[in-house]
C-alpha cells in the first residue's frame, strides 16, 4: 500500500483529502503544519507528499527545501496544494524541486489523477535507475575480474618460470619473459590510474573551487602534444601505419598537458580496439571561435544511439560477443574531463561504419602564469 503524507493546516480539508485517498486504497497520513510535516516525512518516508503552501511557522516552500536537502527524502514526489496560481509562485516551487501543483478548489478526480500520474512517473524512474544499476553490476562482474586476473596470471606465470629455469635460459628468452611481465604490470597500472582519475573527476565536479583550479591550468602548442601521444599510442597498438593526422595548432588551450595527453591516449586506444587493423584512424584539429576542436574518427563496429546515451563507468557493450580489453572507463573519463574544463564531448556513430568523437576545448585567454603540466 502506497503511503501519502498530506501537509495541510486547514483541518477539514486535510481530513477530506486523507479520507479520499484512503477510499482509493492509499495509506494516507496527515500533518497539521510544516514543522510536523517535515518530521513525519523523515519518519514515514512516504511514497508521495501533498503539501499546502500558505501555512504558519514553516510554509510549503520551507518544507520542500528542507526535504530536498535530506538524502533520505530528496527524491520523494512532491505536489503543492495551493490557492496561489501566480506564475512566480509556481516557478519558485519548481525551482525548489516540486513535481506538480494543484490549485484550490479542485475536484477529487483531479487530485487522484495527479497523485497517480506522479506515483507512476516516479516508479518508472526508479525502474530505470534499477536497470542502470543492474547493468553497472553486470559490467563490473564481467570486466574487472578479467582485467585483474589476465595480467596477474601473465606476471605470475612468467615470473615463476624465471625463478625456476633462469639458469638454463638464454638471454633472449629471459628478455622476452621480462617484456611480458612488464606489459602485464603496465596494464594493471593503467587500470588503477583510470579508476583513480575517474573517482577524482566525480569529486571535482561537485566542488566549484576545484573546478576553478583545473580551469586555471593550460598547455602550449596542443598540436605537438596531440601528435606525440596519438602516434605513441598507435605504435603501442601496432596501428601507427593506420594513423592519419591533420592538425591545426593553437597557442594554448585551457587544460593541463597531462590531462590532454590522457584524453588523446584514451581516444586513440579506443579507436584502435574497435576498428579493423587495415582501416584508417583520422585525427583532426582546428580552431573554431574561442575553441580548439579535436576529432578522432575510426571505421569499425560503431555504436547505436542507445549505446552512446548509456556511456558511463564500467560500461562496455557486447563484451560477451567481442573479446576486448579495458574496464569501460576511457570514454566517461574523457567526457568528465571536458565537463570540468568547460568543453564539450560528442560521439557520432553509424554501426559497422564509422565512429567520430569530437571535443571542443576552450582556448586559454590572457596567459600570465607559467606553463602547467
Amino acid at each position: 500500500m502506497r503511503k501519502i503524507l498530506v501537509v495541510e493546516d486547514a483541518q477539514s480539508l486535510r481530513k477530506d483529502i486523507v479520507e479520499m485517498l484512503g477510499f482509493e486504497g492509499f495509506q494516507a497520513v496527515g500533518a497539521e503544519n510544516g514543522l510536523v510535516g517535515v518530521e513525519r516525512a523523515r519518519e514515514l518516508l512516504p511514497d508521495l507528499i501533498i503539501c499546502d503552501i500558505m501555512m504558519p511557522g514553516l510554509d510549503g516552500y520551507g518544507v520542500l527545501e528542507q526535504l530536498r536537502k535530506d538524502t533520505t527524502t530528496a527524491t520523494i514526489p512532491f505536489i503543492f496544494l495551493t490557492a496561489l496560481a501566480d506564475r512566480v509562485d509556481v516557478r519558485q516551487g519548481m525551482e525548489l524541486g516540486a513535481d506538480d501543483f494543484l490549485t484550490k478548489p479542485f475536484h477529487a478526480a483531479e487530485l487522484l489523477a495527479t497523485v497517480r500520474a506522479r506515483l507512476d512517473k516516479h516508479e518508472i524512474a526508479q525502474r530505470a535507475s534499477e536497470q542502470r544499476l543492474d547493468e553497472l553490476r553486470g559490467n563490473i562482474i564481467m570486466a574487472l575480474p578479467h582485467e585483474l586476473r589476465t595480467p596477474l596470471n601473465i606476471m605470475l606465470g612468467f615470473s615463476d618460470l624465471l625463478m625456476s629455469d633462469a639458469a638454463i635460459m638464454d638471454s633472449g628468452r629471459i628478455s622476452e619473459m621480462a617484456r611480458h611481465i612488464n606489459n602485464g604490470a603496465l596494464r594493471l597500472y593503467r587500470l588503477l590510474e583510470n579508476f583513480l582519475l575517474y573517482a577524482q573527476t566525480e569529486i571535482v565536479l561537485s566542488d566549484r573551487h576545484q573546478i576553478d583550479v583545473f580551469r586555471s591550468r593550460y598547455c602550449l602548442s596542443p598540436k605537438t602534444i596531440i601528435t606525440h601521444y596519438a602516434t605513441k599510442q598507435a605504435q603501442q597498438s601496432k596501428r601507427d601505419e593506420s594513423l592519419s593526422l591533420n592538425l591545426e595548432d593553437a597557442h594554448s588551450v585551457a587544460i593541463s598537458e597531462e590531462l590532454l595527453k590522457k584524453i588523446i591516449e584514451e581516444l586513440i586506444d579506443n579507436a584502435c580496439k574497435f576498428s579493423a587493423e587495415t582501416t584508417q584512424i583520422e585525427v583532426k584539429s582546428w580552431v573554431e571561435g574561442e575553441n580548439l576542436v579535436v576529432s578522432v574518427m575510426n571505421r569499425g563496429r560503431g555504436m547505436t544511439h542507445e549505446q552512446i546515451a548509456k556511456i558511463g563507468a564500467y560500461m562496455q557493450f557486447e563484451r560477451r560477443i567481442y573479446e576486448q580489453q579495458g574496464a569501460g572507463l576511457g570514454l566517461i573519463i574523457c567526457q568528465r574531463l571536458m565537463e570540468i574544463h568547460a568543453g564539450t564531448f560528442e560521439i557520432e556513430s553509424v554501426p559497422n561504419e564509422t565512429t567520430t568523437v569530437t571535443m571542443k576545448l576552450p582556448l586559454m585567454q590572457g596567459i600570465d602564469a607559467p606553463k602547467s603540466t
